[in-house]
């Protein structure tokens, strides 16, 4: 191998509680694809911001280009050279192409930024990627997503970059634009740039890549693999395994009752499509998958939340109106979304007033309130889940992310919620009040509450679930009881199975 162009050396960046990067090594070459492997949660995301300069490595060093250097801010990773794309792309729909791909460093004439130079630069560079046919003066929000990860890439070209961080690259992309990405990074390394690329998708790194590092809890597991040539189960294996302990309890020994939740056909266009499945009262079922295989998307079509555009949503039998949150609350369904505390809290209110939310008109006479009635109530509900501190009147800011949680189920208990609908239940949340949170799901759910959940940490899933749906690419992929599957069978799944026809 050449001189290395970045070279990592003990990387390791802590957060409260939790030590996100363990001791990371990584080496990459000009014009070489450096494929970066590993579950969610392995630390992929945070070295990501490590590199581009959102943040600051507690210990160990960076190298670039032959010397150790430190990127305070991301302008001056860009400035050395090193760009970043994200999967979500950070583009502004309402300026053209030429603005988003020169935005900060606009090219000046006699101290004025001069748009012509901007479209005419731009130009150059769209056509270096070999799409010299999107106009550079047409506004982002208008261009498909292949365009708009063009332009990024344009951007990035525009800063002089030597590497480039790709993240997820491919997963707004159809499969006709992942062959014309694959041409487009060709290009660039037979030109020395060198790219990171992160990928779920197997298929994909042995397509494109050269070299392999494999993340796990934080760490660097494995180096220098050939991307061509690893056997998918050697990946796997090398990806499986935590250090966290996972207590969960004992699975009830009573058969789950009556279908409360069926879903037939469920889809919605780019999203997921032909989706069945069903929710016994007092069974847990788990959506197994990666971050963007529509899990998240499914649970709130479900709820409501999103339209479906076809199939049906059933409760007790009866058919709930597609897009209405409204009906599937009446029916019995409460959802806990996974940004908990932009999405389903009121951080600056009482706890007493955010878990009495869905259920203000129980409490309501002539247009007032009775408080008394509600704070009793709400007491009740929140010392059966053992909510601490137990005082209602705390701000819901001052609770720890397990006990916020716990507030957010509290609200659809004290509502009478018999299906709950969670989006990675544990997330934020440590290990402590991991153990809580199994206990309190398992515990409703042997108390006939049927639950829906999504997690991207597969032990999870198969330690809580009593049975477990994968989801790949929007489309459920395979299903089986928990106890008859293992992670690495789980993740062969999600990484490079094929579909399987399930019977139930």
């Amino acid at each position: 191998m050449t001189e290395p162009l970045l070279r990592l050396s003990g990387i390791v960046k802590t957060f409260p509680g939790v030590r996100a990067l363990d001791g990371v090594d990584l080496t990459v070459a000009p014009g070489e694809v450096h494929c970066l492997l590993g579950q969610n949660g392995a630390g992929k995301s945070t070295l990501i911001k490590v590199l581009s300069g959102a943040h600051q490595p507690d210990e160990g060093t960076i190298e670039w280009q032959g010397s150790e250097v430190r990127f305070v801010r991301p302008t001056a990773a860009l400035n050395a050279g090193l760009a970043t794309i994200y999967q979500e792309l950070d583009l502004v729909d309402d300026l053209t192409v030429a603005e988003n791909v020169f935005l900060g460093h606009e090219p000046r004439r006699l101290g004025f930024s001069s748009r012509g130079a901007a479209r005419r630069r731009t130009r150059e560079l769209l056509g270096r990627l070999g799409h010299a046919e999107i106009p550079a003066g047409r506004e982002v929000g208008r261009l498909p997503a292949a365009g708009k990860q063009i332009v990024s890439m344009a951007r990035a070209l525009s800063h002089d970059a030597r590497l480039i961080i790709m993240d997820e690259p491919s997963a707004v992309l159809a499969h006709d634009e992942v062959e014309n990405l694959f041409r487009v990074i060709r290009d660039l390394t037979s030109a020395g740039v060198a790219v990171i690329y992160i990928s779920h998708r197997l298929a994909e790194i042995r397509e494109i890549g050269d070299r392999v590092t494999i993340l796990k809890d934080g760490r660097t597991v494995a180096v220098d693999l050939p991307a061509k040539t690893t056997p998918t189960n050697e990946v796997v294996r090398l990806m499986t395994g935590r250090n966290v302990e996972y207590v969960f309890p004992q699975r009830a020994a009573t058969t789950p009752g009556e279908p409360l939740l069926r879903v037939t056909d469920l889809g919605r266009q780019k999203e997921f499509s032909d989706v069945s499945f069903e929710v016994k009262a007092g069974e847990i079922v788990g959506l197994a998958g990666l971050v963007g295989a529509g899990r998240s998307e499914i649970l709130e079509t479900v709820y409501g939340a999103r339209k479906a555009a076809t199939g049906t949503v059933e409760m007790d039998g009866k058919p709930i109106r597609r897009g209405s949150v409204k009906a599937a609350v009446a029916a019995g369904m409460g959802l806990a979304p996974e940004e908990r505390k932009s999405q389903a809290l009121l951080l600056g209110e009482p706890v007493y007033r955010n878990v009495s939310l869905a259920s203000l008109r129980r409490f309501s006479r002539f247009g007032f309130v009775r408080r008394g009635a509600e704070r009793t109530e709400v007491g009740a509900v929140t010392r059966s889940l053992d909510l601490r501190p137990a005082d209602p009147r705390r701000a819901m800011r001052t609770l720890s992310g397990g006990n916020q949680q716990k507030a957010v189920v509290s609200r659809w208990l004290l509502g009478r919620t018999r299906l709950l609908l969670l989006d990675e239940p544990t997330r934020g949340v440590d290990i402590g009040a991991r153990a809580e949170l199994y206990a309190l799901i398992r515990s409703l759910a042997d108390q006939g509450v049927g639950v829906l959940m999504v997690s991207s940490e597969v032990p999870e899933v198969l330690g809580l679930a009593d049975r477990v749906l994968v989801v790949r690419e929007g489309r459920v992929v395979h299903e089986a009881p928990a106890s008859d599957l293992t992670e690495a069978q789980v993740l062969d799944l999600v990484m490079a199975g094929e579909r399987v026809t399930t019977s139930r």
